[in-house]
C-alpha cells in the first residue's frame, strides 16, 4: 500500500448517460454503472478501486447526477455517504468542477485534488498510480494545472490532442503548448509523426486553490455562484443552495472553459494501457475475438461469414449472424441496435433522433 497523503483528493465524474453505448447504457442505467467488458464489475467500481489504492476513502468524492446517487451508493457500499456529491442538473465538466473544488476546499485548503471520469479503462494499476502520485506532488508545489496525457497509438479522430514543450520542467512534467480538439484525419497523422503530441485523457490534477483562482480568472461567472454557495457547503443546506446555483452555470466543458486558456498547464506523459471507453468499437478493441476478429457477448450466438462484428446479446437468445462484416449488433429486451462500426461516432445522433420520433420510451 502507497503512503496516503491526507491533503490529496479524487473527485471521480460520474454524471454523464454514456449516450453512445445505447442501447445498453439507458439514462436509467448509464455506462459507467454496467460492466461492459464483463469482468464482474462496472466501470466506476473500478475507477474507485483504482485510486483507493492510494488516496483515503474520506478523500474520495463521486460527483453525480441527483438520479445516480443511490446507484452509487449500492455499487460503492464503503464510500461514505457523505462523500456521494449530486448534481440536480447535467451542466458539462466546469460547474462540476467548481462546485466539488468549493466544496473540498471549504474542508482543506491545502487539498491536492485529481478530477477524473468514471469509465475509462486502465490495464496497468501500478504505472497509473505512479503517474497520479507524481502529479500530486508536482501540483503540491507548484501552480500548475495538470494533465495526463496518453502516448498515441494510431492517429486517432475522436481524441483531443495536446502538443507539449521538448524540455522536461521536473521529473516527466512537460509545459502545454496547445490543446486541439478532435483533429481530422489528415491532421491527427501529422500530429503521431512528429512526436510531440498525446491524447487528452481528461483526466486533471491541481491545487485546490490553483484551480479556484483559474475559475476566477477565466470563468469569473461560474466562480461568483460557487462563491454565493460556500456558506452552505458541507452543511445540512448545501442541497438547496446547490440547487439554486446550478441552473445559472453556463454549459461549458473545463477542457474549453480553462485548460486551452490558461497559461500554467502542464502534462505528464502517460502509458498505462488506457482507453476511454466511449464507443461499442473501443468496448470491440478491449474484448476476446474469435478467429475472424468477432467480440462476441451470448452464450448463444452462431456466426457464419461474419468477420470483426461487436456482438453483445442476452445468454438466453439465440442469434445467427450471417454475412456481416465490421457491424455492431446489440441486442436488449426491447431495442435492437444494428449499425456500421464506421458510423458508430452517429449513435448519439441516432439516439437523438430517436427521442424526436418516439419519445423517450427507448431512451
Amino acid at each position: 500500500m502507497t503512503q496516503l497523503n491526507s491533503h490529496f483528493y479524487v473527485a471521480i465524474m460520474a454524471g454523464g448517460i454514456g449516450s453512445r453505448f445505447w442501447p445498453h447504457s439507458r439514462t436509467d442505467n448509464p455506462k459507467q454503472f454496467l460492466d461492459i467488458l464483463n469482468t464482474g464489475k462496472t466501470l466506476l467500481q473500478w475507477t474507485y478501486e483504482r485510486f483507493v489504492q492510494f488516496i483515503p476513502k474520506e478523500n474520495i468524492f463521486v460527483v453525480t447526477h441527483h438520479q445516480y446517487t443511490g446507484k452509487v451508493g449500492e455499487q460503492l457500499p464503503e464510500l461514505p455517504a457523505a462523500n456521494i456529491v449530486s448534481e440536480p442538473s447535467r451542466k458539462n465538466t466546469a460547474p462540476c468542477v467548481a462546485y466539488i473544488s468549493h466544496k473540498i476546499h471549504k474542508q482543506d485548503p491545502l487539498a491536492n485534488i485529481i478530477c477524473a471520469p468514471a469509465d475509462h479503462l486502465i490495464m496497468d494499476g501500478p504505472a497509473f498510480t505512479n503517474a497520479c502520485l507524481n502529479a500530486l506532488l508536482f501540483v503540491q508545489k507548484n501552480s500548475a494545472l495538470l494533465t495526463l496525457g496518453i502516448k498515441p497509438t494510431r492517429p486517432d479522430t475522436g481524441y483531443g490532442y495536446i502538443q507539449f514543450e521538448p524540455q522536461m520542467v521536473a521529473d516527466n512534467v512537460y509545459q502545454v503548448k496547445t490543446f486541439t480538439e478532435k483533429p481530422n484525419l489528415e491532421l491527427a497523422k501529422t500530429f503521431i509523426q512528429s512526436g510531440d503530441f498525446l491524447w487528452n485523457a481528461g483526466i486533471f490534477v491541481w491545487n485546490v486553490k490553483t484551480i479556484l483562482a483559474a475559475f476566477k480568472q477565466y470563468l469569473p461567472e461560474i466562480d461568483e455562484l460557487f462563491e454565493q454557495a460556500t456558506y452552505a457547503l458541507n452543511t445540512p443546506q448545501e442541497k438547496e443552495a446547490i440547487e439554486q446555483v446550478y441552473p445559472q452555470c453556463t454549459n461549458i466543458s473545463i477542457d474549453y472553459g480553462i485548460m486551452e486558456k490558461a497559461s500554467n498547464v502542464y502534462v505528464i506523459p502517460s502509458n498505462f494501457g488506457w482507453s476511454d471507453l466511449g464507443t461499442w468499437a473501443s468496448a470491440y478493441e478491449n474484448l476476446e475475438k474469435d478467429y475472424l476478429g468477432n467480440a462476441v457477448q451470448g452464450k448463444n450466438v452462431v456466426v457464419i461469414d461474419a468477420t470483426k462484428c461487436m456482438v453483445k446479446v442476452p445468454n438466453e437468445k439465440l442469434v445467427l449472424l450471417q454475412g456481416l462484416d465490421e457491424f455492431i449488433i446489440i441486442d436488449t429486451s426491447d431495442v435492437l441496435l444494428i449499425c456500421k462500426k464506421d458510423n458508430e461516432q452517429q449513435i448519439k445522433e441516432y439516439v437523438a433522433e430517436i427521442k424526436r420520433n418516439k419519445g423517450e420510451k427507448f431512451l
